[in-house]
């Protein structure tokens, strides 16, 4: 289909906020956001984090006088409450340019790359611990052998007074308590 004089066409529009009113905050200066929260990667594009939502915020007006923030909500789309974030409309000062944003952010990059976590060193052990340990490793087999049967009389005794019927009336309802192991048999095939 051709173009032809009698088709309507959309004019130009300027490029400007569309709103003239402005928040009564105070200007937001780029020199005091942290390098990591602008992003000017594509200045007619520029985003920020709005500093009362903590959220990803378009800077809208990049080519007229007066740059701001878009109108936005505090809570996520379709779930919370349309609450406008007190940042909204909020000017911007741009008192640091694109190469001097590069640098910072690149600055940032390399202190926090160069941070690196300290290696993590055992406790020391108090000196009773520390024996213990010790001769923990030095014993052998046999000797373990022999703290098991030393052990075995205190055991055995510990289960016949587990097996012994307690003083007075047997309990009258409910059934009747085994008082032997029961070992079931597996079906022979």
């Amino acid at each position: 289909m051709a173009i032809t004089a009698a088709m309507p066409t959309a004019k130009e529009r300027p490029r400007r906020t569309r709103r003239k009113r402005v928040s009564a905050l105070p200007a937001l200066k780029l020199s005091q956001l942290l390098p990591s929260h602008i992003d000017l990667r594509n200045p007619l594009k520029a985003v920020l984090v709005c500093e009362d939502c903590k959220t990803w915020v378009p800077i809208t007006g990049m080519q007229s006088k007066v740059q701001k923030l878009v109108p936005h909500h505090t809570g996520k789309a379709d779930v919370d409450a349309a609450i406008h974030c007190r940042g909204s409309n909020r000017r911007i000062e741009w008192d640091m340019t694109i190469p001097e944003w590069r640098q910072a952010l690149a600055d940032a990059i390399t202190e926090a790359s160069s941070r690196q976590a300290t290696a993590v060193l055992p406790k020391a052990f108090s000196p009773q611990t520390d024996r213990t340990l010790r001769a923990r490793a030095e014993r052998r087999p046999a000797g373990r052998v022999a703290d098991w049967d030393a052990v075995l009389p205190r055991v055995a005794a510990a289960d016949k007074n587990r097996r012994a019927m307690p003083a007075g009336d047997a309990p009258t309802e409910g059934p009747a308590v085994p008082l032997e192991t029961l070992h079931p048999q597996c079906p022979a095939r």
